[in-house]
């Protein structure tokens, strides 16, 4: 058995689960409605305040199957009950991030402004100029729109400018050495 896919979902209070045809799964919660359709050959069920998810057979496939539906969905009991964020630190001489409305504006160096809009489910904040929270209900959202940002101005390893994640460690390079 998976040790992932075998561990049941415990679904908190105020979140609701419902599968309906073909897999697909609705998780309805105080920060939204997150749908996705799910491999029909794994088998759903919502007991209650538990759903848990069993493979029909041995098979390679659905043995990988298993732990990525039960993942999966996890993912998104976790995403409408708490929310998923991304925290991005901004480094450098002149570079700096700031809100105006729902359009995020990012000064990095170039010689015009890079500009990102509030996309569908995912919200900025700017906390400071040197910093960016990307926060949303669907864990991938929130990812994919983090690396894009991300994306504009990669950290370098020489002087460590750039945009890297909060957690992230950057390897430096010592660069040309003196005479």
């Amino acid at each position: 058995m998976s040790r992932i896919g075998r561990q049941p979902i415990n679904v908190p209070a105020g979140v609701e689960v419902t599968v309906g045809a073909d897999n697909l799964v609705t998780v309805k919660g105080p920060k939204g409605t997150l749908t996705q359709a799910l491999n029909t050959a794994m088998k759903i069920t919502v007991d209650g305040a538990v759903v848990t998810v069993e493979r029909p057979s041995e098979s390679k496939e659905h043995k990988s199957l298993h732990g990525l539906t039960r993942t999966l969905l996890n993912n998104m009991v976790i995403g409408v009950s708490q929310g998923y964020s991304k925290k991005l630190e901004i480094n450098g001489v002149g570079y700096r991030a700031a809100k105006a409305g729902k359009v995020l504006n990012l000064n990095l160096g170039y010689s015009h402004d890079v500009k990102f809009e509030d996309a569908d489910g995912v919200t900025f904040e700017v906390p400071d100029a040197n910093t960016i929270i990307v926060s949303g209900i669907d864990k991938q959202k929130v990812g994919q729109v983090a690396a894009l940002v991300r994306e504009k101005r990669p950290p370098e390893p020489y002087h460590g400018k750039g945009i890297k994640y909060a957690d992230e460690h950057i390897r430096r390079k010592a660069g040309k050495a003196g005479k």
